[in-house]
């Protein structure tokens, strides 16, 4: 379907692949050719294919042959369909996790072969720039005085650069509510006195009042009417930081490489009093870092983007990224939600890279509180990515690109599809009555689903034990493993929750139900008893039945079996209110449980917003910029911002 998006001219391809790029003053620039070391980019693309496409008839096989002996039913096939759906994106993961490792530990140089446009290590820090950057926050019926408390610590951070005469500051509100609105004047005011005051660039504050395309519309009406001012754009979430050591060097990097449309920071969870946040941020901190450097190996120029902490060519995106209204009505037509895989993939096809940088720098976010505002958030991204079908015919993409548009799609498609296959041979072990090949099946492919998901998290604890001084910053030892055996099972308990929560959400996408884009609670913790019934009873009501049916149809062996799926929805309510509460996150806290290594050694840019309750297990710190060993081995930063 032709959806009439801005495609590239041949010209402006042949001009791009030539390397070249016509500056602010209409002259063309002509880019040194950067080399990667090690594998060619062909290759390595080749050879993760060849791996997971090994791997899922390796596994499929198995499953055929288990479900085949007395031909396939309808129940068997569900069984084979779900696996089938569900498998191909956490296989990925798990040699996404693998690569990282092997990158990380072993005999090459990933700042050679994967990111070498990003110079690092004392004395590349950049003494000047050419060019102007606009710093883009995004808000939208939200407390702003944290959001204000976030942008003055990034201004202060980039006055202590020498080179903030470089940035602007633009707050793009699509507030409706009055009374929010009002609080966004007042601490713009405010925030606007001390930078001009200071010295800075005097910001701009606009709030439309009418929020046509959401946050993609916002973004077109800024680049339109202040775009042509600034050769760079970096989006902010309402919740996110960077230092000004790692925005003046994405910057430099970017003004030295004219073929990098954008370039994607990997954004790590602030230190958080939230227990959900905290055990949440855990995982994602140490299992990221591989995950995400294997990713970057065989995308290369066709990386991911975001949608915030990420640098953006302006003239590119102006040209290139203006996304269609989709024909129809919300919530799969309309405006289009989750807009930043499509843009990325745009900006690709335009002849621009999109590049990744997999290594941690100083690029913080603030993680969901509690499991419904988590849940809440992921739901956004599903409806935002079921869009996504229309385009995986578009004109002119790559194939990389177009591969990453139909994984977006079936990583909402794997839960559902995997709880499926659990139920069908819930079913099959019930109706024909107990045979533990069906049951073992069944819950053995949740198992199989559940460790190849997490394979990430396992590769990031075997990174973190085999980077010298990376316990420690986590902790010590003791800490670090209890840590992540008390993840992985809220892993195992969160899976088929959240399972249930996007399954039954699918089912409504397709009777119009949708989700709404507002404020979203940043750290307010609690949850009433009728609250998590309400927002957690269905899997309640699932899980329950779920135990009744296998104890009484097939007995308590099968019950066994099925405890991976059925203890999490059985224990959803508890699970919430537990995870949710101001004391487990104080006790998580003051124990130093699912403590990252900001913790020990806080960023400068993190002094003035990280609570002490965030950090109750370490003494103060003489200096708030000294790095812990793991921090200095594995950013790209100074300390000094």
């Amino acid at each position: 379907m032709d959806l009439q998006t801005r495609q590239p001219t041949s010209s402006a391809l042949a001009q791009n692949r030539a390397g070249t790029r016509l500056a602010n003053d209409g002259k063309k620039q002509a880019t040194e050719v950067l080399r990667y070391t090690g594998i060619p980019v062909p290759w390595r693309r080749f050879i993760v294919l060849v791996l997971n496409v090994a791997t899922l008839i390796g596994v499929g096989s198995v499953v055929f042959r288990l479900l085949s002996p007395g031909g396939i039913d309808a129940a068997e096939a569900v069984m084979l369909g779900g696996f089938l759906i569900a498998a191909p994106w956490t296989v990925l993961g798990f040699w996404n996790a693998v690569i990282g490792l092997i990158l990380l530990h072993g005999p090459g140089d990933p700042a050679r072969s994967v990111y070498p446009f990003y110079p690092q290590g004392k004395g590349t820090q950049p003494r000047h720039l050419s060019s102007q950057t606009a710093l883009t926050v995004f808000l939208r019926n939200e407390d702003p005085h944290p959001v204000f408390a976030r942008l003055e610590a990034m201004s202060r951070s980039l006055r202590a650069t020498g080179l903030d005469g470089h940035f602007r500051f633009f707050v793009l509100s699509d507030t409706s509510d009055p009374h929010v609105a009002i609080a966004e004047e007042q601490a713009f005011t405010r925030f606007s006195a001390d930078l001009i005051e200071r010295g800075g660039n005097v910001p701009v504050y606009r709030r439309r009042t009418v929020n046509t395309g959401f946050k993609t519309g916002n973004i077109r009406d800024f680049l339109e009417e202040y775009g042509h001012a600034y050769d760079f754009f970096l989006p902010l979430d309402s919740d996110s930081v960077m230092s000004g050591d790692v925005i003046t060097r994405l910057v430099a990097a970017m003004e030295s490489r004219s073929e990098i449309g954008l370039l994607q920071t990997l954004v790590v969870g602030m230190p958080a009093t939230s227990g959900f946040a905290r055990m949440f941020q855990f995982g994602m901190r140490h299992g990221m870092r591989s995950f995400t450097m294997g990713s970057a190996w065989w995308t290369a120029d066709c990386g991911a983007y975001w949608g915030h902490n990420a640098l953006i060519r302006t003239t590119a995106f102006l040209a290139h990224c203006e996304l269609p209204v989709l024909p129809g009505s919300p919530p799969l037509g309309g405006h289009i939600l989750s807009h930043d895989q499509l843009e990325a993939a745009f900006l690709r096809r335009g002849g621009y890279e999109v590049r990744v940088l997999p290594v941690e720098t100083r690029s913080f976010e603030a993680n969901p509180p509690t499991l419904p505002d988590f849940a809440q958030r992921d739901l956004r991204w599903c409806q935002g990515n079921m869009q996504y079908w229309r385009f995986l015919f578009e004109p002119g993409l790559k194939p990389v690109s177009r591969f990453q548009v139909l994984q977006a799609i079936l990583m909402y498609l794997a839960p559902p599809a995997w709880i499926l296959a659990t139920f069908a041979a819930t079913y099959k072990a019930v109706s024909s009555g107990f045979d533990s090949s069906y049951m073992q099946l069944g819950f053995w492919l949740f198992i199989s689903i559940f460790l190849l998901s997490i394979a990430p998290k396992l590769a990031g604890m075997l990174d973190v034990l085999l980077t010298r001084g990376a316990v420690r910053s986590y902790g010590g030892g003791l800490r670090f493993g209890l840590s992540a055996i008390m993840e992985v099972l809220a892993s195992m308990l969160m899976a088929p929750i959240m399972a249930v929560y996007v399954s039954i959400f699918l089912i409504g996408l397709l009777f119009g139900r949708s989700v709404t884009w507002s404020g979203q609670n940043r750290d307010q913790l609690g949850i009433s008893f009728l609250t998590a019934v309400r927002t957690m009873g269905v899997q309640t009501v699932i899980g329950l039945s779920l135990a009744v049916i296998i104890y009484f149809g097939s007995g308590g062996l099968a019950l066994l079996w099925a405890l991976p799926v059925v203890a999490g929805l059985c224990l959803s309510i508890p699970f919430t209110m537990v995870t949710a509460s101001s004391a487990f996150g104080r006790w998580s806290a003051r124990k130093g449980m699912f403590a990252i290594p900001e913790e020990g050694h806080l960023p400068r840019v993190l002094s003035r917003l990280v609570p002490n309750g965030a950090r109750r297990w370490r003494r103060p710190m003489r200096n708030a910029g000294e790095a812990a060993p793991n921090v200095a081995a594995q950013t790209q930063t100074d300390g000094r911002a």
